[in-house]
């Protein structure tokens, strides 16, 4: 007798059967998942982004979560930092001080913008509290500012539902390089900026004045290490981008530009350090037709991200 797998058929012969597989396979996979169990779904990392920021990360080596106080020095700086909405806790007035315009215009607008504290100090305090700088009887204290963690910038764009548009500095030291930054960042829609935690330009108030106000509503995190924050952000997928005089790629043939990006920008005439530029994805060049070497990081950084938001729109 033939074995009990094998059909008889007049035709052909015996036959080789599926053993139930077929059977089996049209009994399909059970009802599709819901968006925020499907893995890659914008829902599913809107859900893992709430779920992380609920059950919390490992806080930050000491240090890296907060910047220092700084003081604001002398008359003309003073009025430009309070015009500009550069955060402040305290301003501090020189006893029997010369009441001239730029002291009543800061007293102003201290008083305006309400939740700074207007201390009056002698003369020989403030020399101790600016190390004997010529303050003109006007300082004024910024508070330490608040960073993000990097994963924070992730997170937000994938609640909103968005891919994630994201600036890291490499090597930028100066703090108006990193307010332009954070000014186009706003402007373009982006989700943030990191810097490193060493060697670069930190939220000085500088920074914040260059900012035009837009850094009270775009987070700028601070990596301990640059590298290490950008491997993570290609392991969560999405694409790192590298700008440099030689890349390889040229801006707009770059379609990685629609998707999850982090476009990073080194500083004017150094580029890109090695091992940043070796973790990139790709590394972009910008066409000048005028034959310029380089561009600054704040300019660069507009550039990119116009381009960026353009293909989004």
């Amino acid at each position: 007798m033939a074995a009990n797998n094998r059909r008889m058929s007049g035709k052909k012969g015996a036959q080789v059967g599926s053993g139930g597989k077929r059977r089996r396979g049209l009994e399909g996979k059970g009802p599709t998942p819901p968006a925020e169990m499907r893995k890659g779904h914008a829902k599913q990392r809107a859900a893992a982004a709430k779920t992380r920021r609920t059950q919390g990360r490992p806080q930050q080596r000491r240090g890296s979560g907060k910047s220092a106080s700084e003081m604001v020095v002398g008359r003309n700086p003073v009025v430009e930092a309070l015009r500009e909405g550069v955060p402040a806790s305290t301003l501090y007035v020189q006893q029997f001080i010369d009441n001239d315009e730029r002291v009543r215009e800061a007293l102003q607008l201290a008083a305006e913008r309400g939740g700074i504290n207007l201390m009056e100090a002698p003369r020989p305090e403030l020399d101790r509290m600016t190390n004997g700088l010529n303050h003109q009887g006007l300082v004024l204290q910024v508070p330490p500012y608040e960073y993000a963690h990097p994963e924070d910038l992730t997170d937000a764009a994938h609640e909103e539902g968005e891919d994630p548009l994201i600036v890291a500095l490499d090597g930028v030291t100066d703090p108006r390089n990193l307010g332009a930054v954070v000014r186009s960042v706003s402007a373009f829609g982006g989700h943030g900026v990191v810097v490193p935690e060493r060697r670069s330009a930190g939220m000085t108030a500088g920074a914040w004045k260059t900012s035009a106000g837009t850094a009270a509503r775009t987070p700028v995190a601070r990596a301990a290490n640059l590298t290490r924050a950008l491997e993570a952000y290609k392991k969560a997928g999405v694409t790192v981008v590298g700008l440099a005089a030689d890349g390889d790629v040229e801006l707009g043939d770059l379609e990685a530009l629609e998707g999850p990006v982090v476009i990073v920008v080194g500083s004017e005439g150094k580029g890109l350090s090695r091992l940043v530029g070796e973790t990139c994805d790709f590394r972009v060049r910008i066409p000048m037709p005028g034959g310029a070497e380089s561009l600054n990081a704040g300019v660069a950084a507009g550039i990119v991200l116009y381009e960026a938001a353009r293909r989004r729109d």
